[in-house]
């Protein structure tokens, strides 16, 4: 059996996941089991399409409990890095600007952070792996499926 990769997380991400867990449990499951209660008080249930759509709701937030159970039961929390290092790890706000002179600043997030909006990439995803360990000047090449791009890192906080 194949061993799982280490699911990384920054601190702001743990608390994420806590939050919406705890939202599920405290807000969204009950309201929906009380839905499903009225839905079914009713009667005929095989016709009621407010208790089908209940009971598929529940099960829903069930399997989304379920999997942030496990994520934040495997969870490594990482801490901030505070001696200023100029090398890119787990956490780090990397400034990157491509061969046109477009600057573009990714963090490197763990999986469940993913968030393209904030520019919040996955360590683990091609760009993440060729940023982590450089330090400020270096060059990467990075593949991509419409050929290769070679990026320079700017700069690098946490």
């Amino acid at each position: 059996m194949t061993e799982s990769p280490p699911n990384y997380v920054t601190p702001e991400g743990a608390k994420k996941l806590q939050h919406e867990l705890a939202d599920l449990l405290s807000k969204e499951r009950p309201k929906v089991v009380q839905d499903v209660a009225d839905a079914a008080a009713q009667g005929d249930r095989s016709e009621n399409a407010e208790y089908i759509y209940g009971k598929r709701k529940l099960r829903e937030i069930d399997r989304r409990i379920q999997w942030l159970t496990r994520r934040l039961e495997s969870a490594m929390v990482v801490q901030q890095r505070t001696d200023g290092i100029d090398t890119a790890y787990f956490g780090a706000f990397v400034e990157i600007e491509d061969g046109g002179g477009t600057r573009t600043t990714y963090r490197i997030v763990g999986e469940d952070e993913i968030d393209l909006e904030k520019a919040h990439i996955s360590w683990r995803s091609p760009l993440g792996r060729s940023l982590l360990k450089k330090r400020s000047g270096d060059t990467i090449l990075l593949r991509r499926p419409s050929g290769e791009i070679e990026l320079t890192i700017v700069s690098i906080r946490y």
